[in-house]
């Protein structure tokens, strides 16, 4: 008789797939409270490897054209629409949500992909300025990519929240660390692999699992991480990471909490979700030189 072959879930770091450096795994549930499968517990050593990997790729991620990064973001919607099945498994077991709502949410998730890749050349034409000026100037404000953004994941939708927060984040330029929801991580590292085949350079993503407890205080302390999205932190208890960040003067933002229905719609996505994650530069120049 033939055994099933279980998948082993990894942690995605640096464009490889890796366990926790310290060994370390934990269960996860799935929707009905059934053991589903050991994921690894991310230690510190993996949160700093992972802003390390972060910050060697931004630089080289913010230097390409918009066209290109909207040409990877694509692909990345077209390899999430040929692993259909296997995000659906792995949604239904996370969430025990129906079939027709775990195609909604694969949908969603699609369509956001697709939609910053078509915001990939124009949305800093919207943000950007000529301002006037009572001298014989040139003044341009023109927006650049904050850095390296830490992403904490709500639990709500986790594909489509997942998707809704990591797009609009490396359109501009951003590369990101992203703590996956604690009780169903297996989607995003399953997503993961969606990303391994989108052309996206090693780096520009990296998705630890584990406890947030552990993790959360170091991620805000980085003096490496240039910005925060505490999405993911319930908002009675956001107050101690926000002290913690403004020690290295981090940019702080918090998307909407929103449902999971909220998370599928139309509602968490925009060009407001791009603007927390730039930086304005204003830039002056001699009018005839």
């Amino acid at each position: 008789m033939r055994t099933t072959v279980r998948k082993t879930y990894k942690m995605w770091l640096g464009g490889q797939f890796v366990r926790s450096e310290s060994g370390r795994a934990y269960e996860v549930s799935d929707a009905q409270g059934r053991f589903f499968a050991n994921v690894p517990l991310g230690s510190r050593k993996d949160l700093r490897d992972a802003v390390q990997f972060a910050r060697q790729a931004q630089s080289g991620w913010a230097k390409r054209t918009a066209y290109n990064r909207g040409q990877i973001l694509y692909r990345v919607a077209e390899m999430l629409e040929t692993r259909r099945e296997a995000m659906r498994a792995e949604l239904i077991a996370a969430t025990g949500d129906p079939p027709e709502v775990v195609e909604q949410e694969i949908d969603s998730a699609v369509d956001r992909w697709v939609y910053y890749a078509g915001w990939s050349d124009k949305w800093s034409a919207l943000v950007s300025t000529l301002n006037p000026v009572a001298m014989p100037m040139h003044n341009f404000t023109q927006p650049e990519p904050t850095g390296v953004v830490g992403i904490v994941c709500p639990p709500e939708a986790p594909l489509a929240s997942l998707s809704s927060l990591i797009a609009p984040v490396i359109v501009s330029g951003n590369t990101c660390v992203v703590l996956l929801p604690e009780a169903t991580p297996t989607v995003g590292l399953t997503f993961a692999e969606i990303l391994a085949t989108s052309d996206l350079p090693n780096g520009v993503v990296n998705m630890l699992s584990g406890s947030h407890t552990e993790l959360l205080p170091h991620l805000c302390q980085h003096v490496d991480v240039d910005a925060l999205d505490l999405c993911g932190v319930p908002p009675d208890a956001r107050a101690e990471y926000e002290i913690l960040a403004s020690e290295s003067v981090k940019r702080l933002h918090h998307s909407p909490t929103y449902t999971a229905e909220e998370w599928r719609s139309d509602k968490a996505c925009g060009l407001g979700w791009i603007e927390p994650f730039v930086e304005m530069k204003t830039v002056w120049h001699p009018i005839g030189w």
